[in-house]
């Protein structure tokens, strides 16, 4: 087991499974839900050392929550950040099998 450090895995929430990620991928690309204080270089960090991957780029964006009414009562789902991540040509990532 490499030595990694736990905060890594506070950074990277989950991978992000669409048909816009999916579409991403073919361009050696990878969507992640990160934490709402992340920044794109303990994202890029993270990235290289979880997956042992080369990050080429980071690019984050905050995803608004919803407004929804159920019975009656407004709500609004909380805000989500997310990150696409650009690797090095020859570097893959396949969100699918996990970690």
């Amino acid at each position: 087991m490499k030595n990694i450090d736990p905060r890594h895995y506070d950074v990277i929430v989950a991978p992000v499974v669409t048909e816009k990620a999916t579409m991403a991928s073919e361009h050696n690309k990878v969507v992640f839900k990160v934490a709402g204080k992340a920044t794109k270089p303990q994202i890029k960090e993270a990235v290289e050392k979880l997956f042992d991957v080369k990050v080429k780029s980071v690019n984050t964006l905050v995803r608004k929550g919803k407004s929804k009414a159920f019975r009656g009562t407004f709500g609004t789902q909380s805000d989500s950040k997310r990150a696409i991540v650009t690797l090095e040509e020859g570097h893959r990532i396949d969100v699918t099998t996990g970690l």
